[in-house]
């Protein structure tokens, strides 16, 4: 078993075929980038394995990185490894046109992990044949969690009882006029004690 984190990245450069982007150790958990069209070797031979044992996908999710670097977003596997007792994130990076290969073959739960990217960030999966909202109204406009999405959303939603269903209308901010009274009216003007 390879418990050292530096030993385990070692170990992943000499036996993978896939190369490795680039990789770091932050906070006790090992990093690694590789290329978009690479995702679904690299999983398969981190799951496959004898050393490392990496079987059980913990999560995929999405990063905007709007304005921070040249691509756009970000997509991170984590991984547990229950032999070495340690997990491991996996960064693909890629453009808005772009999309990401599915991992399902790889792992059976990853199509709803990627279903709830695909729903807060609009990046597509391709060869997931279910790409529906999971988290939003199917009718829902946008994408929730993209640093260009507006704060009060497009619509706002109510249900309405007339119509018995949930209605979408333009968003209205309005703020009524408000007559202030800066009197107290427990106490009224209070007065000077000199007068």
């Amino acid at each position: 078993m390879i418990q050292d984190l530096k030993k385990q990245l070692q170990y992943i450069k000499t036996n993978s075929e896939i190369k490795v982007i680039k990789s770091k150790i932050y906070n006790d958990n090992l990093i690694i980038f590789v290329a978009l069209c690479d995702i679904v070797n690299f999983l398969q031979f981190l799951k496959n394995d004898n050393q490392l044992s990496f079987k059980t996908l913990l999560d995929v999710f999405g990063v905007d990185m709007l304005e921070k670097q040249e691509t756009r977003f970000e997509v991170i596997y984590n991984l547990l490894s229950y032999k070495l007792n340690n997990r491991i994130s996996i960064k693909v990076e890629l453009d808005e046109n772009q999309e990401v290969p599915t991992v399902k073959e790889v792992f059976a739960s990853a199509p709803w992990y990627e279903r709830e990217v695909f729903d807060m960030y609009g990046i597509k999966f391709s060869g997931n044949n279910d790409m529906r909202r999971i988290l939003t109204d199917y009718e829902f406009k946008g994408h929730p969690l993209r640093k260009d999405f507006p704060l009060t959303g497009y619509e706002e939603v109510r249900y309405d009882e007339k119509q018995q269903k949930v209605v979408y209308e333009p968003v209205k901010l309005m703020q009524e006029f408000r007559e202030f009274d800066f009197e107290m009216p427990w106490q009224g003007i209070i007065k000077n004690k000199n007068n």
